[in-house]
Order: structure tokens, then C-alpha cells, then sequence
């Protein structure tokens, strides 16, 4: 985009005071690039190519809309120059035919070749849409850069969030995008070796994820080539050698093509069958995952049908004429991806021996392959498109607003700060499946969630801030931990605390357990609220608590349980929820981040590699042996029928409150139970332990000594 313009600023033409008229030169210049200037109502020549291309995706399409934006942008890029020494509207040029190739509509056409007019020229927003209307200025909006000079280095990671909050109204904002990317990277060559990295390693870490979920293979194939030449330039080079001397050659699939289409003819199954060879890196994945390719591991037969069922009656002939890979069968038309992609994939030998992989598909499906959401069109459009043969069902969700969509919006309203909002969205994106999981309650949808997600992950994604007091869930019926990694098609219920209280929150353990950005960003924001001074000072000191059981006890007494000897006067206090001190434990103390002290069992292991690390520990006492506090302890004992109810009944014997328990599946015949109570004297804890003890079956009570998970 604007990087690779040479030519005057917005700043510098105000500045500029006469000059030589140079109009002759330029229109000369104009016509050697573009032919002759088009008469009024014609189309110009330098676009006559796009405008063929687009008819024959959408015959009816008005193209009165593209003449007048070219000569929009013709006219406020006069004079410009690429890097490469070319007139700067070769490049919206060039981003609108890689579009029309992929089937984008005419709405889509007009704001690329306007979609650098905003952002290098004296062109305003308000111009594009008085003359073009309110969508085409929303994608042309939607991708124009911030301005360095306001934002710094902040710019990019910024730029990218406009971006994608755009995307969420429109998708049609990152397809061009992604188009404008790929010409970049095309023609990346003129610029400095270090700029080309870095240009490649963001195209790679974000755009190529992004263009992946929105289902445009055709962008993402090429961009991924591009960007492995850059970024492992002889492994790049040594695939395409590989690469080019199998082309130099017969193609040994040719024979398996043949046989196939001989064997469908005779089958009355109407089907094109194609070779599709492999891209670089596709080859270079190849022999990393195998080893090494056979003759037919160059490339895959393509079978393209009329219709979903024929699909699966090419595949019936394959089996039964050839002998099936069935390792290598995947059905993405029974059970879509969440990017679009539908197709069946299989593998078969002939009988010499010839593996061959196989992707079976129909017409329609082949278009969203290659072109994702540009070949759905308009999102916003309640109408048909302007080609019905072109259209196809959103299998899996609304093209306007995809799961993965709404999570990363919906995390990245909560993240203001840009460096972590960056890191954040390269983490979400380098996650490339997705799961569903769905609930017990009729009322409540299913969720989307990256591929090893967690009961937090879950958690935060269904309720938001209110996951706070998530203290379990159940997962298929069974308890389980929120820790617990979630698999496609499971049911989640997700447990809340009926009666927090005002101070209620996650624990730290759950940084560890959350996986999406969604739950880590809210988890570490409160976690930061709980711990900060102000905020401190005026409220109880916390007491430990489970990695599940935010919410602290709300019987505590108003002065903090633990005085500071000596140093750090006033200083707030927070008991650690790793080893869970209480009444009479020798404890010390470590400042920490904010000024607060956390204070740790003299034993605790956390509390030992502190010490050995160079921390200083502060000395802290108790100031009454008799008050509330909160503990976790385990009970390890033998499996039988009604343990956990008689362990239950011993607790409420004593007096405990049990706020949240977990039961970890038996090891020969040996189970772990583990249990977040609250206890209103903790002098009383020794008795309890001692009921836990004389439960038939229990075999050791211990309190926790360290950090969970």
C-alpha cells in the first residue's frame, strides 16, 4: 500500500508553490502505460480486462461504478510511483483483477481499486461515499492504514484492529485486504532484505492464518509460497528443484486420471477430473511429514461433480475399483470445516501399486474452496446474487460473521493495550481448528472454541465477566475439572456461584488452564484489580482459595488475619493460594508487584525457590490465632461405594463449608479427592483433618503444599 508509494505527501503538495507543467509528459506517459484515454460512458482500456473477467462470474453486473472509480483513482494517483519505478495505479489495478478472478462482486471491485486513494492522496471518506455510496466507503475505510507520525509504533497492531472490528461488519474489508497483500508480496523484491522479513513474518503470522479462516485457499497457497521463498530461502529452493525436475517429466497420476474417468463414465457419473499439483510448501510439508514422496506424491487428482450425492458415489466407484487408503479418508461435506471447506478426501493404491490421494467435490463447493467468503458475495445482501450458479450455502455458520470472528471482537474490545492486543491475536490465529461444544440447556447455542480449549476457555466464552464465579463444570455428565480439555461434540455445563461476593474472582491457576485470549485477557485484568493497592486497602484481605472457587469467604473480619513485623507497614496483605496458611502456620512474607505482600507457609516449595532466588522474605505473624479462613486439603484413599458421601458427612461434622470438591479419576484402585472448604475457627483445622482420617478407606489427609495443575 502506501510503503511502497514514491511521490508527494498530502504535507508537502500544501507546501508546494509553482512547478513546471509537466501534463503533457504525464498524459503521454498515461497513454503508453494504459492506450488511448476512453471516450465518456466507456469503459477505459485499462480495466476492460477486470470488467471481462467479472462478467464472467457475474454477467449482469453494472460497470458503471468501476469506470468511475478508476478514473477516481487514476486521476488522485497521477504521479505516484511504485519502488519498482512503476505508475503507483498498477497496483489497485493489479488488487482488483486478483479479485475478479476469485469472484468478488462489483461493490467489492470499486473500493479496491479506491482502497489506496484515502490513505496517499487528497481523497476524503466523505468523497468516496457521496460518490460511491456507504459500503464501498466502508471498505475502503476499513482498510486504510493509521498514520505513524499520530501512532507510532503503535500504527501496525492498530491498524490491524480497525481492521478487523471493519471485518466484523463486513468481511469483505479483509479480502481486500488479502488481495492487496499478495500483490505487496508479489513484488516485495525492490525493497531491503530486513523490510521483506519483516513484511513476510507478519503476512505469515497473521494474514495468511486470517485468509485460511476465511476459506480463500487461492490467496493463502500463493501467499505461503511467497513467504517461505523469503523467510527459509533453501528450503524453498530446494522444493522447487524437486518440483521442477518432476514437471520436466511424464506425470505418473495421468494413467490413474485416465483409469478414473473410464470408471465413472461407465458408472453414468458426469465428473471433471483434474491433476492438481502441489504448491512449494506443500511439497516441502510433505517430505518433512513422510520422508519422502512417491511418484503420485506430487500432486492430487481433483474430481469435481454436479452434485453433493454424486460426491459420494465417486467415492463408492474408488473404493471399490481401487484399494483404499482408509487412514487417508476425511468427509468435510457430512461435517464442514469452520472456514466453508467442503469436500471429500481420500486415498487409493491402483494396481501397480500407485498411491493417489483424491479430493471429490462438486462445482459449487470448488469455487468456496478456492475463494472462501469472496465467492459468497455480499453478506449484507437479503436478495440472490447476481449469479445464482455461484452462490453456495454457508455451510456452518453466517459468511457475514464467523465464530472465530465474533470471539477474537468480542476479546479485543477488553485489550487497550496495542503490544498485548498483537501478541494476542498471533496467538489466537496460530490456532488452525476449531471444536463445538454444545450445552445441556436447550436455550443456550453451542459454542465454537479454538482445538484445546478448556472448561475456562468455555467458561469465559458463555458468560463473559460472569465466569469470575465459575467454581466447576460438568462435562458429558461427569464432573470435571476447569482445567479439563474440551473435545469436538462434548456437552459443557458450566457451574456458577449462586451468592458471590462483591470481591469474587478467578484464581491465578487459571492463566495456566485458559488457552484463548477471550479468557486470559479478563482473567488477568481482575487478577490485577484484586492485587491493586487503592483498591486493597478499604477491603478484607483475601483468603486462599481453590484454582475453581473464586469467590472469597464473606464471614471474615474486617482487620487482616496477618500482621507485618517490622517492615512494610500498612503495606496490603494477601494469603497465598498455593500453600494456604492459616492459624497457627509459621509463615513469611515477599513483596510483590503493586506493593502488596503475599504470605506463604514457611514450608511451601514456591516460598523455598523464592528464597533461593535472592528474594528478601519479610517476617509476618498472625494477629488471632481464633479467625476464618479458607483451605485446601486432599484426601487420598482406597475406591469404594459411598466414599465421597461419607468424607461429605465427616466435613459437615466439623463444621466446614465445602466450596468446591473434585474427585481425579482412579489409579489402581487409589483416588484423589480434593477439597476447598471454609472454616470459621482455624484452630479447628487439626480436628478436621483427623475426621477426614478416620473415614474407612482414607488413608492420608494433607494440606496443599503447591501450586495446582
Amino acid at each position: 500500500m502506501s510503503a511502497e508509494a514514491i511521490g508527494p505527501s498530502k504535507a508537502a503538495r500544501a507546501r508546494r508553490g509553482h512547478r513546471i507543467d509537466v501534463l503533457r509528459l504525464r498524459r503521454l506517459g498515461r497513454a503508453a502505460v494504459f492506450g488511448p484515454a476512453a471516450p465518456r460512458h466507456r469503459l477505459p482500456d485499462a480495466i476492460e480486462h477486470i470488467a471481462q473477467v467479472h462478467r464472467r462470474h457475474h454477467p449482469g453486473a453494472d460497470l458503471d461504478a468501476l469506470r468511475r472509480a478508476y478514473l477516481l483513482a487514476e486521476s488522485a494517483h497521477r504521479g505516484q510511483l511504485r519502488k519498482s519505478g512503476e505508475p503507483y495505479i498498477t497496483h489497485p489495478l493489479a488488487v482488483t483483477l486478483i479479485l475478479a478472478e476469485l469472484g468478488a462482486e462489483t461493490t467489492t471491485l470499486t473500493a479496491s481499486l479506491l482502497h489506496d486513494t484515502v490513505e496517499d492522496t487528497e481523497v476524503t471518506l466523505d468523497q468516496v461515499r457521496a460518490g460511491f455510496g456507504a459500503e464501498v466507503e466502508l471498505l475502503v475505510d476499513g482498510v486504510t492504514k493509521l498514520e505513524k507520525v499520530e501512532y507510532g509504533a503503535a500504527a501496525e497492531p492498530e491498524t490491524f484492529r480497525k481492521m478487523l472490528v471493519a471485518t466484523g461488519t463486513d468481511v469483505r474489508v479483509m479480502s481486500i485486504k488479502l488481495a492487496d497483500r499478495l500483490h505487496n508480496m508479489r513484488t516485495l523484491g525492490v525493497m531491503r532484505p530486513e523490510k521483506q522479513a519483516r513484511i513476510a513474518r507478519v503476512t505469515d503470522e497473521v494474514l495468511i492464518p486470517l485468509a485460511e479462516r476465511l476459506g480463500v485457499q487461492a490467496l493463502k497457497t500463493e501467499l505461503e509460497d511467497l513467504v517461505f521463498a523469503i523467510l527459509q530461502p533453501a528450503e524453498h529452493a530446494r522444493a522447487l528443484e524437486l518440483l521442477r525436475a518432476h514437471q520436466a517429466g511424464p506425470e505418473p497420476l495421468e494413467k490413474v486420471a485416465d483409469r478414473v474417468r473410464l470408471i465413472l463414465r461407465e458408472a453414468g457419473i458426469a465428473a471433471e477430473v483434474l491433476i492438481r499439483p502441489r504448491h512449494v510448501l506443500s511439497l516441502h510439508r510433505a517430505l518433512l511429514k513422510r520422508g519422502g514422496l512417491g511418484p503420485g506424491g506430487f500432486g492430487r487428482l481433483l474430481i469435481l461433480v454436479a452434485e453433493d450425492a454424486d460426491c459420494y458415489g465417486v467415492l463408492g466407484e474408488l473404493h471399490t475399483c481401487f484399494t483404499p487408503v482408509v487412514s487417508e479418508f476425511k468427509d468435510f461435506i457430512a461435517a464442514p470445516k469452520f472456514n466453508l471447506y467442503r469436500s471429500l478426501h481420500t486415498a487409493f493404491a491402483d494396481r501397480d501399486g500407485l498411491v493417489a490421494e483424491a479430493l471429490v467435490r462438486t462445482h459449487a463447493m470448488h469455487r468456496v474452496a478456492e475463494a472462501g467468503v469472496i465467492a459468497l458475495g455480499d453478506p449484507h445482501r437479503a436478495t440472490a446474487p447476481e449469479n445464482p450458479q455461484t452462490a453456495e450455502p454457508a455451510a456452518g455458520g453466517e459468511p457475514g460473521r464467523p465464530g472465530w470472528l465474533s470471539r477474537l471482537l468480542d476479546w479485543q474490545r477488553q485489550e487497550p493495550d496495542p503490544d498485548t492486543f498483537w501478541t494476542a491475536l498471533r496467538a489466537e490465529l496460530a490456532e488452525d481448528r476449531e471444536i463445538t461444544v454444545f450445552a445441556e440447556a436447550d436455550d443456550e447455542g453451542p459454542l465454537q472454541l479454538p482445538a484445546g480449549a478448556t472448561c475456562v476457555d468455555a467458561a469465559y466464552a458463555r458468560h463473559g465477566r460472569l465466569a469470575h464465579t465459575c467454581i466447576g463444570a460438568r462435562v458429558n455428565g461427569r464432573l470435571a475439572t476447569l482445567r479439563t480439555v474440551l473435545r469436538d461434540g462434548d456437552t459443557v455445563r458450566l457451574l456458577l456461584d449462586p451468592d458471590p461476593g462483591p470481591s469474587a474472582g478467578p484464581a491465578p491457576e487459571w492463566l495456566e488452564y485458559a488457552t484463548t485470549p477471550a479468557a486470559r485477557i479478563p482473567i488477568r485484568r481482575r487478577l490485577e484489580e484484586q492485587a491493586h493497592p487503592a483498591e486493597r486497602a478499604a477491603a478484607p484481605a483475601p483468603v486462599a482459595a481453590a484454582p475453581h472457587t473464586p469467590a472469597p469467604a464473606r464471614t471474615e473480619p474486617a482487620a487482616e488475619p496477618v500482621a507485618l513485623v517490622g517492615e512494610a507497614p500498612g503495606a496490603p496483605v494477601r494469603l497465598a493460594r498455593c500453600c494456604t496458611p492459616v492459624p497457627p502456620d509459621r509463615v513469611c512474607g515477599f513483596l510483590v508487584r503493586g506493593g502488596a505482600v503475599t504470605v506463604h507457609r514457611e514450608s511451601c516449595p514456591v516460598a523455598g525457590r523464592m528464597t533461593a532466588a535472592g528474594r528478601h522474605a519479610l517476617e509476618v505473624g498472625w494477629r488471632s490465632p481464633s479467625i476464618g479462613c479458607r483451605v485446601t486439603l486432599y484426601a487420598e484413599s482406597l475406591g469404594r461405594p459411598h466414599l465421597l458421601a461419607d468424607l461429605t458427612e465427616a466435613l459437615a461434622a466439623q463444621g466446614a463449608a465445602v466450596l468446591q470438591a473434585e474427585v481425579e479419576p482412579p489409579r489402581q484402585q487409589r483416588v484423589r479427592h480434593t477439597y476447598t472448604l471454609r472454616l470459621p475457627d482455624a484452630s479447628g483445622l487439626p480436628a478436621l483433618m483427623r475426621a477426614m482420617r478416620s473415614v474407612p478407606g482414607v488413608y492420608d489427609v494433607s494440606r496443599a503444599a503447591r501450586p495446582r495443575g
